[in-house]
């Protein structure tokens, strides 16, 4: 924070912000009017109107480009942000429900555009196992600090573990049902969760 007065991110992070979020707009649009393997890398680059030295930077592979999103950080800063005496699941229900809240109808529809191909293309459905594997790591060591507790403890990762399997759940549900709006679905597993797995 150069200013010290904001934590806002600075010009440059914005930028680069906007045309990671660009190429990525219009390589789902393509993927989804052309199909994912029929897509090209060099389509994507001009379409985006980007180098492709620009494109690499943000994404290595064409695989990343339907893969990243920038939902963790906003995730774990809502997560961290929930008062001392709520419960883990709790707190992430609510933070998840920030992070959705604060997403326009166009963002949500690209989430569920990327969530569709994730389903549908082999390779994609193969690489999202081990982008979730990192998140449950992510969830476990932000459980673990908010609760002063360390990093490797069972009981933490086990939560976390719990936390993730519920996005399979979700992810199932969006597979055999195009209509299902992933925000409100989100929410119903955590209250799931949150009640105690009781069925």
């Amino acid at each position: 924070m150069p200013d010290g007065t904001s934590d806002r991110p600075g010009l440059r992070e914005r930028k680069k912000a906007r045309t990671r979020a660009a190429i990525q707009s219009h390589a789902l649009r393509l993927f989804t009017e052309q199909g994912y393997d029929a897509t090209t890398i060099d389509q994507v680059i001009d379409a985006a109107e980007v180098s492709a030295s620009t494109f690499f930077r943000y994404f290595p592979t064409k695989e990343s480009v339907v893969l990243f999103d920038d939902f963790d950080p906003q995730i774990v800063a809502a997560f961290l942000a929930q008062p001392a005496d709520v419960p883990p699941i709790a707190a992430m229900r609510a933070a998840l429900r920030e992070a959705f809240g604060d997403l326009t109808a166009e963002q949500l529809k690209e989430q569920r555009e990327r969530l569709d191909l994730v389903l549908a293309v082999p390779a994609l459905r193969g690489a999202i196992l081990d982008q979730l594997m990192q998140s449950m790591l992510l969830v476990s060591e932000t459980i673990a600090d908010r609760a002063g507790r360390p990093r490797d403890d069972f009981a933490v990762r086990t939560l976390a573990g719990a936390i993730i399997g519920s996005m399979f759940a979700v992810l199932s549900e969006l597979a055999e049902d195009p209509d299902a709006e992933l925000a409100p679905l989100v929410d119903r597993a955590f209250s799931f969760l949150e009640g105690g797995l009781r069925l």
